[in-house]
């Protein structure tokens, strides 16, 4: 039984126990349920209106699933950038050695390509030679 029909049947117990609606006791017992009956229409409309919210929202979470299949198709969890936790990038990055000091040090794709850096600890200029087959190779 609906919250609806409850008030419903408390209207008809009350006709039916003959309440006097003029006497202070009948004017309180008909204003609770005018009240209840407001509540229970109030919570019909609340719960009919969150029916029609899920489903709209469903309908933008299926339509969001499949833009992110489509745009995300290439992409998995494997491919997750380990240099660092702050981006996504696939960037690789190359130990080097510097001759002069021995300090060991990480370079990237694009400082390999630029063909040199300083060595972080000494300032030594270091070049790097290479065809870009010797890089194919490698990946």
């Amino acid at each position: 039984m609906t919250t609806i029909e409850k008030v419903a049947y408390i209207k008809g117990l009350m006709e039916g126990m003959k309440i006097d609606e003029s006497s202070d006791n009948g004017k309180l017992f008909k204003l609770i349920v005018d009240i209840l009956g407001d509540l229970s229409n109030d919570v019909a409309d609340i719960e009919d209106y969150v029916a029609e919210l899920t489903e709209q929202v469903d309908a933008v979470d299926e339509d969001l699933n499949a833009l992110e299949e489509d745009f995300y198709e290439e992409w998995d969890d494997e491919d997750e950038c380990d240099c660092c936790d702050c981006c996504d990038c696939d960037d690789e990055y190359y130990d080097v050695t510097c001759p002069s000091c021995g300090e060991d040090f990480e370079v990237d794709m694009d400082t390999l390509m630029d063909g040199g850096v300083e060595c972080p600890s000494c300032g030594e200029s270091l070049e790097f030679d290479f065809d870009e087959d010797d890089v194919e190779d490698e990946e």
